[in-house]
Parts: C-alpha cells; sequence; structure tokens
C-alpha cells in the first residue's frame, strides 16, 4: 500500500511540476506539501477501490485536476487532449459546435454571448441566459469545460437547450443543429459615408480581416468617409495579441495595455507602433454588457487615449489574462496568470469600461403627427429670390405660392386649416426607414444609429471650422 501511495503522490507531484517550472518564482515544494499529496493519494485510493462503478486512474486524476483549477476562478481549467485540440482549432477560427461562448457563475453555466451567424445565434440565445439543462439533463453545477464538450458534436447532429432568461421567468427549450462554426471574425459595410466595421471575436483571422475591411472601405468612399464605427458588442474576447494589434491599427504611440501577474518580474506592457490605418479619422466603439476581455483592451486602449469615444451600456469586466500551458502531453492548463490594465492604469476586473456617452437599447416607433402649413403654402407668400438656396418642397407636395411643380400630377388641395394651423395627417405614413424600403436591411439598431449620427455631429463640426 505504501508504495501505491508514494506512486500517486509523485504522479500528482509531476502533474503540477510543468506550472512551477514556467513560473519566474517558482517556490521550493514543502513537507506539508507532500503531506497534503499524501492526503490526496489516500482518498484517491479509496474512491478507487471502493466507489460503487469502477473508475479509471486517468479518469479520477483528471477530475482531480479540474477541480482544483475551477477551484481558483471562472475562467481557469483543465483541458483533455479533445478540448485542447478542440481550442486550437477554435483559435484558428474554426470548430464544430453552437456558436456560443459560456462561463461559470455561482455554479451555473452562464451565456456571454452567441457568435454570429451561428445556431445559437439563429435561435435566439441571448447573453445573459442561463442554460440549465442539455438534452433534458440538468447541468447545475457542471464545468464549463464539461458543458462545452456536451455541447460540441458533430455537425448536422441535434442537441436540445434549456434556457431561463431572468428570475421567475418559465424555462425556454430551443432545439439546435449543431454545424461546423467558421468564425468570420470581421464583417463590414457603408453606413451613409460611415465605415461600420464589426469584430465579434479575437482569433487568429482578426487582424487580416481588419485590414481587409479598412483598405475596402476606403478603396469604396474614398475622401468621402467620414469615420468609423467599431462594433465590440457581444464580443467576448479571445487573443490578447489579436486585441493588442487591433489597438495598434488605430493609435500611432503610446501603451495599450500591460499584464501584472504574481511577482514583479511578471509584468509586460506593450506599446503602439507608429501609423494609424484610420488616418486620425473620427472613432466610436460600440461596447454592451457581452463585451468582455480582449474587446475591453481594445475599448479601454482607445478611450485613454481619446482615439474614439466608447458608446453603449458597461461591458463585461473580465481584467485577467488566461495562460495555456500543455501538461506532459495529457492536455494543458488553462491557468489565470496575469491582470491587464488600460493605459491609464485601471483594472477593469469586475467593473468593466464605462462608456464616455451611455446609450441602452430601444425600440423606436415613428409617431403620426399633423402637417402643419409653411410659409410656402400660405397666400401671396413672398418668393425666394436667392437662386443659390434651395426651398424644401412643401409636406403637401405643393410647389410654393400653391403651384403645382412641373411635370408632376396635381393633387387635391389640402382642407383648410383650423386656427391652430394643423390639418388632418395622412391615413397611412410612407414607409421612410431602411428597413422598410428594403426587407433585406438589418433591423434597427438604436445605438448603431446615436453612433452614426454622433460622428455626423463631429463631421459637421469640423467642417465649420473651415467656414470663413
Amino acid at each position: 500500500m505504501k508504495t501505491l501511495l508514494t506512486s500517486v503522490a509523485t504522479v500528482a507531484l509531476l502533474l503540477i511540476t510543468p506550472a512551477c517550472a514556467s513560473a519566474q518564482n517558482k517556490q521550493p515544494v514543502k513537507a506539508d506539501t507532500y503531506r497534503q499529496l499524501d492526503l490526496f493519494a489516500d482518498v484517491f485510493e479509496r474512491v478507487r477501490s471502493e466507489y460503487v462503478e469502477e473508475v479509471t486512474d486517468e479518469q479520477l486524476i483528471e477530475a482531480a485536476i479540474a477541480g482544483m483549477l475551477q477551484s481558483l476562478d471562472p475562467h481557469s481549467s483543465f483541458l483533455t487532449k479533445k478540448n485542447f485540440a478542440d481550442m486550437q482549432v477554435q483559435t484558428r477560427g474554426e470548430f464544430g459546435g453552437l456558436g456560443i461562448e459560456i462561463t461559470s457563475e455561482n455554479g451555473l453555466i452562464k451565456v456571454i454571448s452567441p457568435m454570429d451567424d451561428t445556431p445559437a445565434f439563429r435561435a435566439g440565445i441571448q447573453p445573459g441566459d442561463f442554460i440549465t439543462h442539455i438534452n433534458d439533463e440538468p447541468i447545475v453545477g457542471l464545468p464549463v469545460n464539461e458543458a462545452v464538450e456536451k455541447m460540441r458534436g458533430p455537425a448536422g447532429t441535434d442537441i436540445k437547450v434549456t434556457i431561463r432568461r431572468g428570475e421567475g421567468t418559465e424555462p425556454i427549450q430551443v432545439s439546435l443543429t449543431r454545424a461546423v462554426i467558421k468564425v468570420q471574425s470581421v464583417r463590414y459595410r457603408v453606413e451613409d459615408n460611415i465605415g461600420y466595421i464589426r469584430i465579434s471575436s479575437f482569433n487568429e483571422q482578426t487582424q487580416p480581416g481588419l485590414e481587409k475591411a479598412l483598405k475596402a472601405l476606403d478603396e469604396k468612399v474614398g475622401d468621402k468617409l467620414i469615420g468609423y464605427v467599431l462594433d465590440l458588442r457581444n464580443n467576448p474576447g479571445g487573443l490578447l495579441d489579436q486585441a493588442i494589434s487591433v489597438s495598434d491599427t488605430f493609435l500611432d504611440r503610446g501603451e495599450i495595455v500591460s499584464t501584472r501577474g504574481r511577482g514583479s518580474r511578471d509584468s509586460e506592457r506593450y506599446n503602439a507602433k507608429q501609423g494609424d490605418m484610420a488616418t486620425g479619422k473620427p472613432i466610436v466603439v460600440l461596447v454592451n454588457g457581452g463585451s468582455a476581455s480582449a474587446s475591453e483592451i481594445v475599448a479601454g486602449a482607445l478611450q485613454d487615449h481619446r482615439r474614439a469615444i466608447v458608446l453603449g451600456t458597461q461591458s463585461f469586466g473580465k481584467g485577467s489574462v488566461q495562460t495555456i500551458i500543455p501538461v506532459q502531453n495529457q492536455g494543458a492548463m488553462r491557468l489565470t496568470t496575469a491582470r491587464y490594465y488600460t493605459p491609464s492604469g485601471r483594472s477593469i476586473q469586475q467593473l468593466g469600461i464605462t462608456p464616455d456617452i451611455e446609450v441602452q437599447p430601444a425600440r423606436l416607433e415613428e409617431l403620426q403627427q399633423g402637417q402643419r402649413r409653411r410659409e410656402a403654402d400660405l397666400p401671396h407668400s413672398l418668393r425666394n429670390t436667392d437662386r443659390t438656396s434651395q426651398a424644401p418642397r412643401p409636406q403637401n407636395g405643393a410647389a410654393p405660392n400653391g403651384a403645382a411643380p412641373q411635370g408632376t400630377p396635381t393633387t387635391p388641395a389640402a382642407p383648410p386649416a383650423p386656427s391652430g394651423g394643423e390639418v388632418q395627417a395622412p391615413a397611412a405614413p410612407q414607409p421612410t426607414t431602411a428597413q422598410q424600403t428594403d426587407p433585406n436591411a438589418p433591423p434597427f439598431d438604436y445605438q448603431l444609429a446615436r453612433a452614426l449620427d454622433l460622428l455626423r455631429g463631429v463631421s459637421l463640426f469640423a467642417q465649420t471650422k473651415h467656414v470663413n
């Protein structure tokens, strides 16, 4: 028995040795540590020999390591060989599953955000949802890695997920079909001479995708481009080097982020290189409660350098860095090794990035209102003799002084105005939004609309400086 105990204790010690060896401030193993390992060996042997069902040594060791790491913080975890391989595939931008980022909160699996154009996104799963069951099996208390393992699988296979959305609400069952998730982390389009760039995650394809987007927008709009909206909403983060690279794209100098580990030697500072691909044009960064980790690095760097205005709602508040440490060809540890700080020295851990302008999500409804008569509608009103000015067309379609526009059919005159000067509004207002005129247009986004208005205002203000 003593040989077995020593062997088990040695295995446990060897499993933690790579983490110690990788640390610059490794500490010698104390005698008390060996006594604790003997305790672990006693429990290990008792479970191994007396548990109601047979379990392998590998299962017990992996479970023990997973429990140790999980007890540290929500983001430290053990990756089996398969999970490690899946993670490597994911950072390359392609993996199989549902396309959802999750975390652990008080033993519950919480959705950080669904990835764009994935089964989870199309099923309507939202940031803040809690996943309670997978295929009718409860997962309360299940480690994040195991929950991920249950949700991943071959493309084309079905899975049923039960979620809760807020306290006191009925559970929602969602049936999804797994798919090969190809993460196109950068998307872009033009919004009225404004470049809109959406970054949904930070993987190895993010920086090339951003450079492609900037070049394409510049070629399409040219000198008329007045600014950019960088949309980081519901972006759960990803690779630290990609967050640094994206920030560097818009900065010409200065610190981007610093990381501070356990010891004084475990600190790093990352600085921007010369060159701003946006050529100094104004930027609005959109964030919300689903913007986490790498997203917060970018938003914090651009905010601290006054390079961008951050608009939206408070971000998630994940201010820690995880290092992937391979362990004896048995998988890897995802270990929290540092906190990161914005250029001004802010730690956003548990706090998040506070937007410069807070804008809550909202739905707008166009209100019908009566048409007022204008000066041009009044009989015998003076004509505008300034040929350089452009008079707006009256709302009732009539030309100034009541004359019908040339080349257009006349319409019945508006009813006489009451004493207040108003006439009855038309029974059905004509479509005015892009969504009404184009069925393929994206749904109205109030936060984005505010960001676009802000950039237009900045552009107009800049133009007034040149007026003599």
